[in-house]
C-alpha cells in the first residue's frame, strides 16, 4: 500500500479497536474524565496506581480517588476551560489507599468538533520513581566523592600537625604546676578526640579494591540479624520477608555486612521501645536499569533489599541531605554512617533510597546480580 492510497474502512476500524490494548500497554496512568469528574476510561496502569478497578472508578468518579484540594482536579478544570493541554511537574499525590507519590500530570482536552467545547479530558499521571532513583544515585555518588576527598585531606593536612601539637603539650607538662597541667591534659584529650574523628573519616578514603565474589545476600542479612539480636536490637522483633530464589550479588561480603548493619542499627534506634519492629525483606524486581558512570553501559539492578522500622519517621527538613556527611538526628551521632553506606552501595554499582512517614521508614538498596563470565546480560 502506498502512502497516498486511502486506508480501507475495515482497517481503520481495526486500528480503533486496538487503541485500548495500546493504552493498557503504557506504563503511565491514563484516564478519560468527563465534565463533573466522571471517569469514562482508565487503563491498567491507572487501575494499579489507584489500586481499584475501572468499574469502581466509573461508579465513584475522580474526586473519590484524589484529595479535594489536589492540583490534579484544578488541572482537569483548567484543561476544560482553556481547551488546551496543561501540565504540572513534581506534584505530590497522597491518599491512604495509594500512599505518597511524586508525579507529573498532564490534562489535555478531547475535541471532536472544532466548533464545540471539549467533552472530555485525557489525564496522564506519570510516576517519577525511576527519575528520582537516578537523581538520588547521582546525589549519593556526589556525597561519596566529597567524603572521600575530605578524608584524604584530613589525613594528610590535619592529622600529622595534631601529633606535633600533642607532643608539644606533653613536653610542656613537665615544667608546669598541677593547675596548669590540667590545661595541657585538655589539649591532649581534645587532640586525641579529633584524631579519633579523623580515623573514622579514613574509612572513606580510596583504597585498593578487594576482589569481588558472589555473595548470598541472605547470609549477609542473617549475620547482621545475629549481631543485632545479641546487642542493640534485643528488645525488638526482627521479621524476615525473603525471596528464597534470589541470585547472588557480586560484591565484598564484609562491606555489605557494614551497609546493612548500619541500616539495621539506625532502624533499631528509631523503633519505639514498646512494640518496636524491624522488617528485613528481599525481592527480585527486573526492569530497573541505570547508567554506569564513565561509560555507555547500563546495568540492571533487580536485587532489592529493604530495612523497615515502625518509628517516628525521618524529619522532613533533613531528608534531602540524609546521605550527606555530618547530617544526623542523633544527639551523639557523627552523621557519617549513612554517608558510608551510600559510598559502599555506590562502589557495588547499586542505589540506595528511602521512604519515610510516621510509623514506617524503609531504606531500600538495589543491587546488580552476579553474572558468570560469558552469561548473557
Amino acid at each position: 500500500m502506498t502512502v497516498d492510497q486511502p486506508i480501507p474502512a475495515s482497517e481503520t476500524s481495526h486500528r480503533t479497536t486496538d487503541a485500548i490494548p495500546v493504552l493498557n500497554a503504557l506504563a503511565d496512568a491514563i484516564l478519560v474524565i468527563r465534565r463533573g469528574g466522571a471517569i469514562e476510561f482508565a487503563n491498567m496502569a491507572a487501575e494499579q496506581f489507584f489500586d481499584t478497578s475501572l468499574a469502581q472508578m466509573r461508579r465513584r468518579g475522580l474526586a473519590h480517588y484524589v484529595p479535594a484540594d489536589s492540583p490534579v482536579l484544578a488541572l482537569v478544570e483548567q484543561a476544560f476551560d482553556a481547551e488546551k493541554a496543561v501540565r504540572e511537574f513534581g506534584l505530590t499525590l497522597e491518599t491512604p489507599r495509594i500512599g505518597r507519590h511524586f508525579v507529573t500530570v498532564q490534562a489535555a482536552p478531547i475535541v471532536e468538533d472544532p466548533d464545540a467545547a471539549a467533552h472530555a479530558v485525557v489525564l496522564s499521571i506519570q510516576a517519577q520513581g525511576i527519575a528520582r532513583k537516578i537523581d538520588r544515585q547521582l546525589t549519593h555518588r556526589g556525597a561519596a566523592r566529597s567524603v572521600t576527598a575530605m578524608a584524604a585531606m584530613l589525613a594528610h593536612e590535619v592529622k600529622n600537625p595534631l601529633s606535633g601539637i600533642r607532643g608539644a603539650a606533653q613536653l610542656l607538662e613537665g615544667g608546669l604546676s598541677s593547675e596548669d597541667r590540667s590545661l595541657t591534659k585538655l589539649i591532649c584529650d581534645e587532640t586525641d578526640r579529633i584524631v579519633e574523628l579523623i580515623d573514622r573519616m579514613e574509612v572513606f578514603a580510596e583504597s585498593p579494591p578487594k576482589p569481588r565474589e558472589p555473595v548470598n545476600i541472605h547470609q549477609v542479612l542473617d549475620h547482621v540479624k545475629a549481631i543485632a539480636k545479641a546487642g542493640f536490637a534485643q528488645r525488638l522483633r526482627v521479621r524476615e520477608e525473603y525471596d528464597p530464589s534470589l541470585p547472588p550479588v557480586l560484591g565484598d561480603r564484609d562491606r555489605l555486612i557494614q551497609v546493612f548493619l548500619n541500616l539495621v542499627k539506625n532502624a533499631a534506634e528509631a523503633a519505639p521501645r514498646e512494640g518496636g519492629e524491624i522488617v528485613l525483606a528481599t525481592a527480585f524486581k527486573p526492569g530497573v536499569r541505570l547508567a554506569v558512570p564513565g561509560s555507555d553501559r547500563r546495568v540492571q539492578l533487580p536485587l532489592v533489599v529493604s530495612v523497615q522500622d515502625n518509628g517516628e519517621g525521618i524529619p522532613e527538613d533533613i531528608r534531602a541531605h540524609l546521605f550527606d556527611p555530618f547530617v544526623t538526628t542523633k544527639s551523639t551521632g557523627t552523621g557519617l554512617g549513612l554517608a558510608l553506606v551510600a559510598k559502599i552501595v555506590d562502589d557495588h554499582g547499586g542505589v540506595i533510597e528511602f521512604a519515610s512517614e510516621r510509623g514506617r521508614t524503609v531504606f531500600t538498596v538495589l543491587l546488580p546480580v552476579f553474572r558468570p563470565e560469558g552469561a548473557p546480560k
